[in-house]
């Protein structure tokens, strides 16, 4: 069972939000305005924040440039994991990753079976590791933002999250980088 150490001190970590829409502006960004309200809520930094359209390489492009940014640990991605011509942030993820983690996905389908039944199979939410960098797609709905950061990113971002987190291995995820 999940628990939190109060024996251990909090880290934030740094998090950029990459909203991903052809007609989303700042003013109307729902999904975005979740997960940084989410975030910051939880004590971590907003690193960046930016909207992206629907274009596989645009996407890896911003997805790779945030990677190699040591200011930015952690990218969220909301829009564009759904069955539709235009949903390509999942390709463009898996462009990026060096690693999927790929039990992401399977329990963010049991977070979403309850709360929309079998509606969940729609979504392709993904998380991989890149550049020492966490990144996770989630889709552009507000509650499933909500969901993902509510029920999975909350706990895994937060180094005291026993019995393991994702924090916690930040500084191993390059050791394959180092020369022996």
């Amino acid at each position: 069972m999940s628990r939190i150490d109060e024996s251990i001190a909090f880290v934030p970590v740094r998090i950029a939000v990459l909203t991903v829409s052809d007609t989303r502006t700042a003013g109307d960004d729902r999904s975005g305005d979740t997960l940084v309200e989410r975030l910051t809520g939880a004590g971590h930094v907003l690193a960046e924040r930016a909207i992206e359209k629907d274009d596989r390489a645009a996407i890896a492009a911003h997805l790779r440039r945030w990677c190699a940014d040591p200011q930015v640990d952690v990218i969220l991605t909301t829009g564009g994991t759904g069955l539709t011509g235009r949903d390509v942030t999942v390709e463009a993820h898996r462009d990026v990753y060096e690693k999927e983690i790929d039990a992401f996905a399977t329990v963010f389908t049991i977070v979403s079976m309850q709360k929309i039944g079998t509606s969940a199979v729609q979504s392709r939410a993904t998380g991989g590791v890149a550049q020492g960098t966490y990144l996770f797609a989630l889709p552009g709905s507000p509650g499933a933002c909500r969901d993902a950061w509510d029920e999975i990113l909350k706990w895994q971002l937060d180094i005291r999250h026993r019995p393991c987190n994702f924090v916690e291995i930040m500084p191993r995820l390059e050791e394959h980088r180092r020369r022996k």
